[in-house]
Order: structure tokens, then C-alpha cells, then sequence
């Protein structure tokens, strides 16, 4: 259930990837303007994390998950009968703020029940299911294209939020402690997140999980006009080569759950960022020169999204196990990051000018680099000097 609920966001993103061409057609505008609806979402995903940690802290984690569902399915109605790319703009960040509880609360939850090394294990199960997403969503998504268009892509958003909403409400214990509750009570969001800011080994897990996370919300966003538009494949076998890559993070995520038992999370962490950030230069290298064609970039870009079933359990692993009573706040910020600066990319990517490939490359390349200096300035894997 956990995991279901951790791919509601993912699910809103992929599955409509594929209609973004017959979106700009059908309502009158360029394919420019689609994608940074997709940026749009990414700030939604952002922003809402920052409410629903600290709220799921301070009064449970049922209630801003049943709220935040609900907000999802209105949301994902009123994107089914915009009339504008402006109403679409608008109820897709709406769709975000209620589509990211589904992120933030479920990794509290998880870190309510485990300890740090197993969860480490168990959000790379949670990511096992999340996985599944990038390769089920665009294809369904191509085949409700063939049938009922683009509407029917939310109106089955809607339905699914909705189900998941009832079983949530039904199997779902609370699971916050009471000494989570009362630390919240006694101190409030903006102090709290003032604390977690000034913590060095949490924002190095953080802030270096975010960002490379962020890459990911680039090669979402440019995927289509990737795939699509420069090497011509169909949308309905864009959802292939779009799964093919989600194969590659379930692969990956559950080799991390075997890493679990043997090695701490900032040590992966430290290697899986390293590693991304040389193969994604090398695609960009290929994207510059041309060597290699498709494969030169769709085979490196490949490794890089799968090594992110490498980095997300393993920075939230680490970030949580320094402040466990702060779960929710810590998930809220590490969420905020990754899709705030996945934001600001995928607007930088949509506006450029360069071919497809050159800036996906680009872009990825430049917000590796970032996450490994942040890692390499802050050693989130090494103690306090005080201790």
C-alpha cells in the first residue's frame, strides 16, 4: 500500500508523457508550453512536501494523507476537462500539492516502523513498486491515446486516486510516535526546519539526494521530445523505451536492498552519485559529437536513471537516522529539493535552444556535478567533530 501510495505522483507524470504532442494540438499551443505544465507539477511536488512533513508530524499521518489524496483526485478531474493550457497549467499544480503526500507521508511512515538499516532495505522495496510506474504508465498511457485521448489519461488518474484513497482509509494505522507528536507540539515548523537546516550530516543526505534526484525530472520532462520528436519513435512505443529504463531502477533498487546489509548508506550514496555523474557526461559527450547516434545516448542515459533506485533509499536512509523524530520534516525537505530544482531545470530545458539531447545532457550533467560536490562538501558519512 506504501508503495501504491508513493507512486501516485509518478504515476501523474508518466503516464501522460506520451499525449504532450496531442496536448499542445488539441489545445492550440507548442510543445514548449506542455512540458512546463510538467514543471509546474514539479514545484507543486516541492512546495506541498514542505506542508504535509511538519503536518504529519504534528497531528498524524492519516489525516494530511487522506486530505492530500482527495486535493489529487478533484485535481486530476478538473486537468481531464481543461479547455486551456492555462486551466491544465493550474489544475496540475493542484494535482501536485495533493499528489506529493503520497511521497513525503509514506517514507515518515516507514521510518515510524524501522530502524535505520532496515529502512534503508525497505525503501528500496518502495522504490521496487515505484518502479513499476515508468514502465506500466506510458504504455497504458499510449493505448488510452489510441481509444479515448488524452481526457481519459486524467480521468483514470482520478479513479485510481480515489480506490487508493478508500483502501488507505481502511488499512492504514497510525504510526507516528508519541515522542514525534510531542517534539512537534513543542516546536513548530519553521523552527524545525531552522534546526534540520543546520545540521550538517542531514542537509549532506539531503541536499545530495535531492539534486541528483533532480536529473531524473529533467530526462522525465525531455524524454518526449527525445524519443518523439528527435528520433522519431511512435508514442505508443515511447512507453517501451521509456519502461525499459524503469526495468533499470527496479534492477537497481533491489541490488541497494542486498548493499543494505553490508554497507552504510553514505558510502553507496557517495559511489552511486560518482558513477552517474561519469556516464552522464559521457552521454553528453556523445550528444555533442553525435558518436553513437540514439544508442550513444539512450544506453548511457539508461544507467543513469537506474541509478537512482541507488540514491534515493540510501539519502533518506541517512538523512532519517540522524533525526527520527523530525521523519516527516526530513522527507518534506529532501522531497521540496528534488522537485524544486527538477522544476527550475525542466523550465531551463524547455526554453533552450539547443537540440533534445544537448540539453537533457547538459542539464543532467550540470545537477550531478552539484550532487557530488555537496556530498564531497559536506561528508554526511563522517561524525561530528564533537562526536
Amino acid at each position: 500500500m506504501l508503495g501504491l501510495l508513493t507512486a501516485l505522483g509518478p504515476l501523474a507524470i508518466d503516464m501522460y508523457l506520451p499525449a504532450l504532442p496531442q496536448i499542445a494540438t488539441d489545445l492550440h499551443t507548442d510543445i514548449g508550453a506542455t512540458q512546463r505544465t510538467m514543471a509546474v507539477f514539479f514545484l507543486g511536488m516541492g512546495a506541498g512536501q514542505l506542508i504535509y512533513g511538519p503536518l504529519s508530524d504534528r497531528i498524524g499521518r492519516r489525516a494530511p494523507l487522506l486530505g492530500g489524496i482527495a486535493v489529487y483526485v478533484i485535481a486530476s478531474a478538473g486537468c481531464a476537462m481543461a479547455t486551456s493550457i492555462e486551466m491544465l497549467t493550474a489544475m496540475r499544480l493542484l494535482q501536485a500539492l495533493g499528489g506529493c503526500v503520497g511521497v513525503v507521508v509514506p517514507r515518515a511512515v516507514v521510518r515510524d516502523r524501522y530502524e535505520p538499516q532496515d529502512s534503508m532495505r525497505i525503501f528500496s522495496l518502495l522504490m521496487l513498486v515505484m518502479g513499476i510506474s515508468p514502465i506500466l504508465a506510458p504504455l497504458l498511457g499510449g493505448l488510452i491515446l489510441l481509444g479515448g485521448g488524452w481526457r481519459s489519461i486524467f480521468w483514470l488518474l482520478a479513479g485510481m486516486g480515489a480506490v487508493l484513497g478508500v483502501i488507505t482509509a481502511f488499512l492504514l494505522k497510525e504510526s507516528r510516535p508519541e515522542a514525534a507528536a510531542t517534539l512537534a507540539r513543542a516546536d513548530n515548523p519553521l523552527r524545525s526546519y531552522r534546526i534540520l537546516l543546520g545540521e550538517r550530516r542531514v542537509m549532506g543526505f539531503v541536499l545530495a539526494g535531492a539534486v541528483s534526484g533532480a536529473a531524473t525530472s529533467v530526462y522525465v520532462t525531455a524524454s518526449p521530445a527525445l524519443v518523439i520528436g528527435t528520433y522519431g519513435v511512435s508514442p505508443q512505443a515511447f512507453g517501451w523505451v521509456f519502461g525499459l529504463n524503469g526495468i533499470g531502477l527496479i534492477g537497481a533498487s533491489q541490488i541497494n536492498a542486498r548493499l543494505a546489509k553490508r554497507y552504510p548508506p553514505g558510502f553507496v550514496l557517495k559511489i552511486a552519485n560518482r558513477a552517474s555523474l561519469a556516464i552522464c557526461l559521457v552521454m553528453l559527450l556523445n550528444a555533442v559529437t553525435g558518436f553513437g547516434g540514439m544508442w550513444g545516448v539512450m544506453v548511457p542515459l539508461f544507467f543513469v536513471v537506474a541509478s537512482l533506485g541507488f540514491n534515493q533509499p540510501n539519502a533518506l536512509a541517512g538523512g532519517m537516522a540522524h533525526d527520527p523524530l523530525r521523519a516527516g520534516s526530513v522527507s518534506a525537505l529532501m522531497g521540496a529539493f528534488h522537485f524544486g530544482i527538477g522544476a527550475i531545470n525542466t523550465t531551463l530545458v524547455s526554453i533552450a535552444t539547443w537540440s533534445a539531447p544537448i540539453s537533457m545532457g547538459a542539464a543532467m550533467s550540470a545537477t550531478l556535478l552539484i550532487a557530488v560536490a555537496i556530498f564531497a562538501a559536506t561528508r554526511p558519512d563522517r561524525p561530528n567533530r564533537s562526536g
